[in-house]
């Protein structure tokens, strides 16, 4: 199995002040991301069961919380194409203002939802925007940082993701058993766009491209020769994206539902919740550098085989026999650092994929429609076959969705020596 390596970072150059702006205004827009994105998660049940006028956790509850995240997924995917072309025809800098302005003020407006419907129109709207950001980050930084800083790059780009995660639990802990304060904490990143349409120009990669060639038609990705790249990079992103959102979306109501936990109060449950997310999702941080490394040391592409392979391992390790809210604490760790850490391999892989003017279309498209993917594995894995006492039936099957991930894995393309060319040229 061949994979290309990095250049030796020793030789590494320095940064210039837009590659460094550049830089910080993805990884603000990917932290602002894990924010407004695990909010609900972690208050996911009891807001639907204050929405409903529920006094207890129901089948009917865990049916409609898992239908929003769905919806979440499905605009999730959706934003990443239609902003993508955004990206494509005005430019990075401006489409990543769009994006985090969008899914700022929805997510603070979910704060006013009235029914679990409206909740889900306002998760689904929000997360057009998350979508959108995601591919017009990962161009912005693909387009001008050097390729010798782009695996610890890609690595601290996702670990902004999870920083997001982290805040959220903050959040969750303050404000614990006032959910609808929760939300209000989301309309936060709106503030930053002030600072991005000030601070961070266009690409010169873009402008070059904008001035110089043909625009391609969106379609020009399900055309030869880009079209086996994109049928790959959608396999891997979906099975990785579907894999890694019914765990998360489920760790939480699994955890809410441990057998030796039932008679806590919601209160107390959610903040036993809200911790072990915290603590995970510090561990999973390190993933992301566990993938650049691997990624530096023995390429990209071994370097995806090797985290698809843990993270089979280690969920099916977690899952495989019950355990208590104090033994899942030994186990669940190791499978957030291979689950969540896979993605500090794709930010700087997949966009130079693709042609300059493709190229946040072609990111976007590939990588979040597999949300789609995901949507539909959060509501199989959790409705179809899950339990509202133990979701751990449901985890062993996420866990074998990993083999077909890791054999697909194997073809993942890699653009040539990672030097910052797509990998197909217009």
């Amino acid at each position: 199995m061949s994979s290309t390596h990095i250049p030796d970072s020793r030789s590494k150059p320095g940064l210039t002040r837009d590659q460094r702006v550049a830089g910080i205004a993805a990884w603000m827009g990917w932290l602002f991301d894990g924010l407004d994105g695990y909010l609900y998660v972690l208050v996911a049940v009891p807001f639907v069961m204050e929405l409903q006028h529920a006094t207890k956790s129901s089948s009917d509850v865990l049916h409609h919380a898992a239908y929003i995240q769905a919806a979440f997924l499905v605009g999730w995917a959706l934003g990443g194409t239609v902003f993508g072309r955004i990206g494509d025809r005005l430019g990075r800098s401006r489409t990543l203002s769009l994006t985090i302005l969008m899914y700022a003020l929805c997510t603070g407006l979910s704060a006013l939802s009235t029914s679990w419907q409206m909740l889900l129109v306002l998760r689904f709207l929000a997360a057009l925007g998350i979508g959108g950001e995601w591919a017009a980050g990962a161009s912005l930084v693909s387009e001008t940082w050097p390729v010798p800083w782009r695996p610890w790059a890609g690595a601290a780009l996702q670990s902004a993701f999870q920083c997001g995660l982290l805040i959220a639990g903050v959040v969750g802990t303050l404000f614990a058993g006032h959910v609808r304060w929760v939300f209000l904490c989301g309309a936060l990143p709106a503030l930053l766009v002030f600072w991005l349409r000030k601070n961070v120009p266009e690409t010169a990669e873009w402008q070059h491209a904008v001035k110089k060639e043909t625009k391609p038609d969106m379609l020009d990705l399900f055309r030869m020769p880009v079209l086996p790249t994109t049928i790959i990079t959608i396999a891997v992103c979906s099975l990785a994206l579907t894999t890694t959102w019914a765990y998360i979306f489920w760790f939480p109501q699994q955890l809410m539902h441990l057998p030796d936990i039932k008679n806590w109060s919601s209160t107390e449950k959610t903040r036993y919740v809200v911790e072990v997310a915290t603590f995970v999702n510090v561990v999973a941080i390190g993933g992301n550098f566990l993938a650049g490394a691997l990624a530096k040391f023995t390429g990209y592409r071994n370097a995806l085989v090797i985290m698809f392979i843990g993270s089979g391992v280690f969920l099916y390790l977690t899952y495989f026999v019950p355990r208590n809210h104090i033994d899942i604490l030994y186990w669940a760790p190791w499978a957030h650092l291979f689950v969540q850490g896979v993605f500090g391999l794709f930010p700087l892989l997949i966009p130079p994929l693709f042609p300059t003017l493709l190229r946040t279309t072609g990111a976007g498209l590939c990588y979040n429609i597999g949300r789609l993917a995901a949507a539909a594995g959060t509501i199989f894995f959790g409705v179809m076959l899950g339990h509202a006492v133990n979701l751990r039936h449901s985890m062993l099957w996420v866990a074998a969705l990993y083999i077909p991930a890791t054999l697909i894995a194997m073809f993942m393309p890699v653009p040539p020596a990672m030097n910052g060319q797509p990998a197909v040229q217009n």
